[in-house]
């Protein structure tokens, strides 16, 4: 296959592309990464793609795990992502400023010690503020397993910075 040939093929999908990338990473610099990314494996693999059944679906799919494998890798960089404006936590009950940084570890800490799904949910729910549509693509979670795994994440949570506080 050559260069005008893949183009022909695959160019059209790019907007869905990103627009898939975008739902789950809910940012435009990975999201255009990622359909990079998309691209120049699908180049490298485009002799082997001229029997593929359907382009689009394998187009999409592709860039489902490639945006799955870059949540996974940065998982372990929760901290550097949640800043102290998106924890939400109310200035009057932190007091001071060092108050304020040590409180916010312990919460980083805590989200990063549930377990794998229930961070998922909550990363991209709380962090990445995806709809609960956007985080069954992502996950294959239905509404109601994952509102029921985002509730216990939260609850646990509460119940860890609770039982610190107390």
């Amino acid at each position: 296959m050559d260069a005008n040939e893949f183009k022909s093929l695959f160019i059209p999908y790019h907007a869905k592309l990103y627009r898939t990338a975008y739902s789950i990473l809910r940012n435009v610099q990975d999201a255009e990464d990622i359909v990079q990314e998309a691209y120049l494996k699908l180049w490298n693999k485009r002799e082997e793609l001229d029997v593929a059944v359907c382009r689009e679906a394998y187009c999409v799919t592709l860039v489902k795990n490639l945006c799955m494998d870059f949540i996974r890798s940065n998982r372990s960089t929760l901290e550097d992502v949640i800043d102290d404006e998106r924890l939400c936590l109310p200035a009057d009950d932190i007091g001071t400023e060092q108050e304020k940084k040590e409180e916010n570890g312990r919460l980083r800490k805590m989200i990063s010690e549930l377990p794998d799904v229930q961070k998922k949910v909550m990363w991209l729910r709380d962090v990445n503020e995806c709809s609960f549509e956007e985080i069954g693509k992502a996950t294959g979670l239905n509404q109601v397993n994952i509102r029921a795994t985002l509730s216990k994440a939260r609850k646990r949570i509460r119940e860890q910075f609770i039982k610190f506080k107390g």
